[in-house]
């Protein structure tokens, strides 16, 4: 293991191999230590028996804003065949269990509109706000807590009474989604991984920066390496626990904005239908409902997705932290009651005995949930994190350091390109 190199990368997700892969083009040498046994990060592909054995996405899905996404030519030029899931996507809104009336889906087709003007009037007005107080703007809009519940748990994987109001609008995507088929994972281990020397289950423990001419060592189990820089791309999750330790300690400056993008957590329940009711929804049909007050959860689904014959739902926020402490039991038990209380009692018969599947990103030791958000007033904490360090010999990488792609792997992928660009190893 003992190597003396370029650049050392820590970190195999979108950020490591973004920053591996500028470096190669480079000409400079780079070793990529990754600390679990698999490439990828949070783009994990898995085929589980419980449903069937089809691909099945754990962590990321989409490239998200396909029109400006990097991955996207990528995976053009090497084959890969881009699902659109948006244009094959349709949606059902509920109150209660009804769907929505002509006038309600007219109202909430324009929440979105209201509740960015309303964001943007108080984000000028006071400099940063939580999210959740955009909805106390907006007392009388019928819609205003199901657009925080979305933006807030859903997307961002945190309840808005936490979240950045700033950090979700500098980092607010446009655009179409695009899902390549096979997985998204499958599709990094196929296309972003050639030529690049990865070392797998090497999880780094401790490392040296500062030293004479800017030298990095960094110790793992199985060895040491030197380097004239190091590029890490682990979680703030991993980064906040202390399991990666800097020697010198980092400066309070960045200790401070590491803290300030604490880890949300998101997660997806699929549950396996066991006869022919498909709940009269049609294929690859979204569900949501309406919220009725701020801070209410929501668990969106996605049902029969490509002609599948299971139902996923997505939950964040503080409720995901909850029922992933409960155990599996929990989080089956409430995406159940959430179906139950929209279709009735026909969700009992038709998913008992079906497969299941949770996933759990808050017990992975090498992430420690879903990805980053910034606090109230700490919008800035992203650029901050990306500076380079020791003049320039040490730098930080990964979606808790890109706008506007936050909590993507295009803005995993793009921060680790600009961190190899960066980075001084000489």
């Amino acid at each position: 293991m003992d190597a003396d190199i370029d650049v050392v990368v820590i970190g195999a997700g979108l950020a490591g191999l973004g920053a591996a892969t500028a470096l190669r083009d480079q000409g400079r040498s780079c070793l990529v230590l990754e600390a679990s046994n698999r490439i990828g990060g949070r783009a994990w592909t898995t085929h589980p028996e419980a449903l069937g054995g089809v691909w099945f996405d754990m962590g990321a899905v989409w490239f998200h804003d396909a029109e400006h996404n990097p991955l996207v030519p990528i995976a053009s030029a090497a084959g890969e065949r881009l699902l659109r899931s948006d244009e094959i996507r349709t949606e059902r809104t509920y109150v209660g269990s009804r769907l929505m009336t002509d006038d309600e889906a007219h109202s909430y087709d324009g929440a979105w509109t209201r509740f960015e003007a309303a964001a943007d009037t108080l984000l000028h007005d006071r400099g940063d706000v939580s999210l959740a107080e955009i909805t106390r703007s907006l007392p009388n809009d019928p819609w205003a807590a199901t657009v925080e519940a979305w933006e807030g748990p859903v997307i961002c994987a945190v309840d808005a009474a936490r979240f950045s109001a700033r950090d979700w609008r500098r980092n607010a995507l446009n655009g179409r989604n695009l899902v390549p088929e096979g997985g998204i994972g499958s599709f990094v281990s196929r296309c972003l991984t050639p030529g690049l020397d990865i070392r797998l289950n090497t999880p780094v423990t401790r490392v040296q920066w500062g030293g004479r001419g800017g030298r990095v060592t960094v110790e793992c189990r199985d060895g040491k390496v030197t380097a004239g820089a190091c590029i890490v791309t682990v979680s703030t999750g991993v980064l906040a626990a202390g399991t990666l330790v800097f020697e010198p300690a980092l400066p309070p400056e960045v200790q401070e904005c590491i803290h300030a993008l604490p880890m949300g957590l998101a997660l997806k329940v699929a549950l396996r239908a066991n006869g022919p009711d498909r709940l009269d929804l049609p294929l690859h049909c979204s569900v949501d409902r309406q919220v009725a007050r701020s801070g209410g959860s929501l668990m969106p689904f996605q049902c029969w997705p490509f002609g599948r014959d299971y139902v996923q739902g997505w939950i964040g926020g503080g409720v995901a932290w909850d029922l992933a402490r409960g155990g599996e039991a929990a989080a089956i038990d409430h995406a159940l009651s959430e179906l139950r209380a929209i279709f009735g009692g026909r969700v009992d018969r038709l998913f008992a005995g079906g497969g299941t599947l949770v996933t759990h990103w808050d017990a992975d030791p090498w992430i420690g949930g879903a990805y980053c958000y910034a606090v109230p007033h700490q919008s800035d904490a992203r650029d901050r994190l990306a500076a380079p360090l020791a003049d320039g010999h040490l730098m930080f990488a990964g979606e808790a350091c890109n706008v506007p792609y936050a909590g993507t792997l295009a803005g995993a992928w793009i921060s680790g390109q600009a961190a190899a660009k960066t980075i001084v190893c000489g």
